[in-house]
């Protein structure tokens, strides 16, 4: 897995690992930062194996690369999947190497819903909301949404996709009317992505490797080290604990989403 030690000696390439669902930003923003202040770390490598998430982390992560790119070269590295948030934040990157059949793109934005009111009426529940404020609850599942409400949600959608469509042609330097034709959720492969401009490279996690270090000018091979990861059992049942409720607390409540299906 490569050595952590930031005092070690030679030239190194950090990698953070950005896998599964996208739920959160402040480990990997940690492990970003923790690379910049290493004078050892002259390359960082984005390894991404994920269909996105939510839209804040994916912002903040995107945000964080971009304010180090003066510092150190990033390089992306898409694993079987890079979609809709992941690949937001690998626009974000100098260079975006995947495999050929990569599943990337996926430049959209969803939010989903669900309405019980006829599974209730059937079973006798019936749902009592008090409010403040005519929208406050938007999306409730006791009752059919307006179509004002539906305007209302639209737009924060519109408003959303926007901004990973103004990400993805700053990042990519692509002209913004051609994003928009390829902003309609579609999935492509690598090496569909790399014809329309959207990755740079076709290789593999080695070649990524290569890749940063000759962006870096590392003389030699280089060190290839991985953010340490200190858990004690008790800590790793609590995260996966507190990740099934995120997980099962989203799906109860308003969440944009770049996310692939």
């Amino acid at each position: 897995m490569g050595k952590t030690d930031r005092f070690s000696f030679g030239e190194k390439i950090g990698i953070v690992e950005i896998k599964r669902a996208i739920t959160q930003s402040a480990d990997i923003i940690e492990t970003l930062r923790h690379y910049v202040e290493d004078d050892g770390v002259k390359a960082i490598i984005l390894r991404i194996d994920s269909p996105g998430g939510g839209v804040g982390p994916a912002q903040e992560i995107y945000r964080e690369v971009l304010k180090i790119r003066s510092k150190k070269k990033v390089v992306t590295s898409m694993g079987s999947v890079a979609a809709s948030g992941g690949y937001y934040i690998a626009c974000a990157s100098d260079m975006i190497v995947a495999n050929p059949g990569t599943i990337t793109g996926s430049i959209g934005v969803i939010m989903q819903f669900s309405n019980f009111e006829e599974l209730f009426k059937k079973i006798g529940i019936k749902g009592v909301v008090i409010k403040g404020g005519e929208y406050k609850d938007i999306g409730s599942p006791f009752r059919e949404m307006t179509s004002e409400e539906k305007r209302i949600m639209q737009e924060v959608i519109d408003n959303v996709h926007q901004q990973f469509i103004q990400a993805v042609a700053e990042g990519r330097k692509l002209e913004r009317i051609k994003v928009i034709q390829l902003a309609d959720g579609r999935i492509l492969t690598g090496e569909q992505a790399k014809r329309l401009g959207l990755v740079d490279q076709i290789g593999n996690f080695q070649d990524a490797i290569d890749t940063a270090t000759k962006l870096a000018g590392i003389k030699g091979k280089p060190q290839i080290i991985y953010p340490k990861k200190k858990f004690s059992l008790l800590e790793l049942l609590i995260k996966e604990v507190a990740s099934t409720m995120i997980n099962f607390l989203n799906e109860k409540i308003f969440q944009l989403d770049y996310r692939a299906l």
